[in-house]
């Protein structure tokens, strides 16, 4: 991590399990202020499994995660979010009975203060704005992903967790979404972003991490990893 940026969030030895299944193996990773992490891997590398142990719906073992110098080892995942932790889901998520302002309204519950705002949502996205009125069942996979965004940001997050924000999108949608990470940044979020598409991962990271079958298996800047370094790291052949 750069010598200069606060740690916002750090992992060490991070271990998660589902029942008996031991889904991560010794994690460590670090996020400063005003970073963009990339997590990336192939299915079943345990990406998402980070993120729910990060947003604290998933149980750690003591000391193993802090996030601005508070053990978060012991908090759930409302506790999580009034800290400034905020996820966006895979696959959104979003209620689909109410309507897209509703469903922004609804990441706010948590009563932080901070800059986002409908209106700021509106002017990050304003296709949310065209269909503020309309249920989330009628947007396209695209707005729908917008909106989940824009719910994880008004709980103003210091930390934005994004788990596969490609995953069956068109490319300029995709192009579209991503062009909003520097205004999240701008607006006081660090970001860490699970991906498939790691061309897309290594384009907006300050800092790339590589996870197969729940164990880190590369890490650094994307200047610094070879092509065949990742792919290694990535299939591990």
């Amino acid at each position: 991590m750069n010598g200069r940026a606060t740690t916002l969030l750090r992992a060490r030895a991070l271990t998660a399990f589902y029942g008996d299944f031991q889904a991560l193996f010794g994690i460590d990773l670090e996020v400063g202020e005003g970073e963009t992490i990339a997590v990336i891997g192939a299915n079943g590398a345990g990406k998402s499994t980070f993120l729910k142990a990060v947003a604290r719906l998933l149980s750690v073992q003591p000391g193993a995660l802090h996030f601005s110098g508070t053990d978060m080892s012991h908090l759930g995942a409302s506790a999580a979010v009034r800290l400034g932790i905020a996820l966006v889901p895979e696959g959104r998520r979003l209620f689909p009975s109410l309507s897209v302002e509703e469903n922004l309204k609804i990441g706010g519950y948590a009563g932080r203060s901070g800059q986002w705002s409908l209106p700021e949502i509106f002017r990050l996205f304003p296709r949310l704005a065209e269909r503020r009125r309309q249920s989330a069942s009628a947007l396209s996979g695209g707005e729908q992903q917008m909106a989940a965004i824009g719910r994880a940001l008004m709980a103003n997050p210091r930390l934005l967790l994004c788990d596969e924000l490609s995953l069956g999108l068109a490319p300029v949608v995709i192009r579209d979404i991503y062009a909003a990470i520097p205004r999240i940044k701008e607006m006081g979020s660090s970001l860490i972003i699970v991906e498939q598409d790691i061309v897309q991962a290594m384009r907006v990271a300050d800092r790339v991490y590589c996870l197969q079958e729940g164990r880190l298996t590369l890490s650094g800047r994307p200047t610094e990893l070879s092509r065949q370094a990742i792919h290694t790291a990535y299939f591990g052949t």
